[in-house]
């Protein structure tokens, strides 16, 4: 099984260190964000990747290009141009690049990518989410539902202090965060998907998030798992420094690759599609 992730866009409202990096490879705890969400995936048993390139596309495919000497220890000798690799330890993934244009919106870059699918349900999620989803749970979630496609539905972070109020509503007792229940639910990515959702996919233009899915919930096909559990994005400077100051925390909660091993989605998935 394959995970899309849509890792194309401009990141304007993360200029700060957009102007530079492509936002997939903005860090946290000194790995771009790209490498914790396909962590995420990979302890699950989920190593295939798909990644939707667009905007300093070539960055992306040059850190991975690296990634396995920037990894590990090695001697280099100038003078017979031999490379010697010691302590290899690297990550079990295969991926595909994949550059989706740039200007190409959310559908679009998926319908790019058909060919690199196959005929198999297939991940999809963005590349600036981190979560502690249980991707196992939700890939048999969505084989129970019998849908073209699954979105995970969260509770968006609260961006600003909730005043707990008391003496008859007119007196404020203290201040807190908001918290889970306090707001709407917001799509937060992580979705699972048949082929026949790029179907609903017209082109360069479409966007995912409007047509082919409203198209799916008026035919019945859209099916949401609801994560109670910790769910962040990072869409500005400020969403940076929250995840940011999880990770210098010593226990993130989206570090699930550090815990006991959950049972390989893709083993608990075999059949589907």
């Amino acid at each position: 099984m394959k995970v899309v992730i849509l890792a194309g866009g401009y990141g304007t409202r993360l200029s700060e260190e957009t102007v530079v990096l492509p936002k997939p490879l903005v860090e946290i705890g000194s790995m771009p964000i790209l490498w914790h969400i396909m962590k995420i995936y990979s302890a699950h048993g989920l190593n295939e990747f798909v990644v939707c390139c667009g905007y300093k596309g070539f960055m992306i495919k040059q850190y991975f290009m690296d990634f396995f000497h920037r990894s590990n220890d090695m001697t280099i000798d100038l003078r017979t141009n031999s490379i010697d690799v010691h302590r290899v330890a690297t990550e079990p993934w295969r991926l595909t690049l994949a550059d989706t244009g740039m200007d190409t919106m959310t559908g679009g870059r998926i319908k790019r990518v058909r060919d690199y699918l196959g005929e198999t349900t297939f991940c999809l999620t963005y590349g600036d989410g981190l979560s502690d989803i249980d991707i196992t749970a939700l890939l048999r979630f969505h084989r129970a539902q019998g849908t073209l496609a699954t979105v995970t539905a969260v509770q968006q972070p609260g961006r600003f202090g909730v005043l707990d109020l008391s003496h008859g509503q007119d007196r404020v007792n203290g201040f807190r965060e908001k918290s889970a229940g306090d707001g709407h639910l917001i799509n937060g990515g992580f979705f699972v998907c048949e082929p026949g959702v790029i179907d609903y996919i017209e082109g360069d233009e479409t966007v995912w998030e409007q047509g082919p899915l409203r198209r799916l919930v008026a035919d019945g096909q859209l099916a949401v798992y609801h994560h109670r559990g910790f769910w962040q994005n990072m869409d500005t400077l400020r969403d940076k420094h929250v995840l940011e100051d999880h990770w210098q925390s010593g226990n993130p909660p989206w570090k699930i690759w550090d815990r006991a091993a959950p049972p390989a989605a893709a083993e608990q998935t075999a059949g589907v599609g």
